[in-house]
């Protein structure tokens, strides 16, 4: 049987301080039908960011030769995760706030069939050190998401999030400035199932993120609504594309220093 290529992108600016650990920290032999590859998006990175990845084991590397934003390093991923042939992509914030180790936490519904778009939740996790201006934030603008949508979401910001390939085809993100509310309204409108996964949360240590409330109220909100006024084409989703068998036969143990595998009961 052929085995399903998982790629795992990293947008990254100016990360040199954490991405090597991120990328030491992803599982590759979790599943004996499951091949790992790491691809990186630069951003426009102008320290040692490329070489420090390189480094770790990073796959591949695309960089742009200017800073272009968030939501344009994950439209990139997207794309490039697609075109080199990926079956489900990865995508993990290379801060290292997010548990690289709980990536196939994030794969198992996909691999059961019962999602297409999986979110890492932090608030169904744990989110201990979250600062409260950032905390509320959230509550905000996912409250917003779930009205639009219709639907409950625990973590609409989450920097952690698998798609199928119909979902990596179909992915659409109409800013650069940030992705995370309209990707998921795109996603949700097209027809694609969405599951939301507890994760574990970890402050950065290192650097500082761009993302301001400030921010969020001048470029993302504006997005928001011109996804909303979008036209949308349903999308007939193949629900079964990526079952793996005997799912219920392996279960996620925690082997020493942070990495995870899955082990047949």
């Amino acid at each position: 049987m052929k085995k399903q290529q998982v790629i795992v992108f990293l947008p990254a600016f100016n990360e040199e301080e954490s991405i090597g650990e991120v990328i030491q920290g992803i599982p590759r032999h979790f599943h004996n039908q499951v091949d790992v590859k790491v691809l990186i998006i630069d951003d426009g990175s102008n320290d040692q960011t490329v070489n420090v990845a390189k480094e770790a084991g990073a796959d591949y590397i695309v960089s742009f030769e200017k800073n272009r934003g968030l939501g344009a390093a994950v439209r990139a991923g997207l794309k490039e995760s697609y075109e080199r042939g990926a079956d489900i992509a990865v995508m993990i914030d290379a801060d290292g706030e997010y548990p690289a180790n709980e990536i196939p936490n994030l794969l198992f519904p996909i691999f059961r069939g019962e999602a297409d778009y999986t979110m890492g939740s932090r608030f169904l996790g744990t989110i201990k050190g979250m600062r409260l201006h950032r905390r509320l934030g959230n509550y905000v603008f996912t409250f917003l998401q779930c009205i639009l949508l219709r639907k409950w979401i625990f973590d609409g910001q989450s920097g952690m999030r698998a798609f199928t390939r119909q979902a990596l085809e179909h992915a659409e993100i109409v800013h650069d400035y940030n992705y995370a509310q309209v990707l998921t309204l795109n996603l949700v409108r097209k027809g694609f199932r969405v599951n939301e996964v507890p994760i574990s949360y970890r402050v950065r240590s290192t650097g500082e993120s761009f993302i301001t409330f400030k921010g969020y109220l001048s470029s993302v909100l504006p997005a928001i609504w011109k996804e909303v006024k979008r036209p949308i084409q349903k999308v007939h989703v193949e629900t079964d594309a990526h079952k793996l068998e005997n799912m219920n036969h392996y279960q996620l143990k925690e082997r020493h220093k942070g990495k995870s595998v899955l082990i047949a009961k």
